[in-house]
């Protein structure tokens, strides 16, 4: 899996008029499926009254299909939750939901004109979305001699390290949070910055 990858900053939407009807597509971060089906949830909550509530999701790095899932919500098979999910797969962005809700204007697309306007309105969306960024991270408790505590402080911007707690007793005793594919080489930069004298222990592991 990789351990950075773009994700929704925020919940975003854009709406379009296509032929009289009213496209409103609402995209969202999706770390788990319970996050995207709750999403979905909300925004039939939101929009109890639209003609079709469409949605699909993509939960998991950019292009992964192992945890996905997509519905027409009652346009004919094919037109509606697939192409949107399509659209979503190849996006570049993971963890990532989609509503498309549509207010019937009483004239009838066709089958390829409801695939292009689903289509359409999750590219739109994901044209101006807000983004931030998914980082699989570790924790680290570390206890280093005092002589190593500003050497130490000076490392952790290169390795995008941030601490977390600090204990002050006979030694120094810090946790830390970093990136995961950083753990090996600030582990060797430490061990090698304090002549062996650092003690490393992995700690609970994060997810940003």
């Amino acid at each position: 899996m990789p351990q950075r990858y773009p994700i929704p900053a925020r919940r975003h939407r854009v709406e379009e008029e296509i032929r009289r009807s009213r496209f409103i597509t609402t995209l969202s971060y999706a770390p788990t499926v319970e996050a995207a089906r709750a999403f979905i949830q909300s925004i039939r909550a939101e929009f109890p009254d639209a003609t079709h509530n469409v949605w699909a999701y993509v939960v998991g790095p950019p292009g992964s299909s192992a945890r996905a899932g997509y519905s027409d919500d009652g346009e004919p098979h094919g037109t509606a939750g697939r192409p949107a999910w399509t659209v979503l797969l190849h996006s570049g962005v993971g963890d990532i939901v989609a509503v498309i809700t549509r207010y019937f204007g009483g004239t009838k697309l066709g089958k390829g004109g409801l695939v292009r306007a689903y289509s359409d309105g999750v590219k739109l969306a994901l044209a101006s979305l807000p983004l931030a960024e998914h980082r699989l991270t570790a924790d680290l408790d570390v206890v280093i001699p005092y002589a190593f505590v500003g050497p130490l402080q000076r490392l952790l911007p290169d390795y995008e390290a941030e601490i977390l707690a600090e204990d002050y007793g006979a030694d120094v005793g810090y946790r830390l949070r970093l990136p995961a594919e950083q753990v090996a080489p600030f582990t060797a930069a430490l061990i090698g910055l304090t002549n062996g004298a650092a003690l490393i222990e992995a700690a609970e592991a994060g997810d940003d």
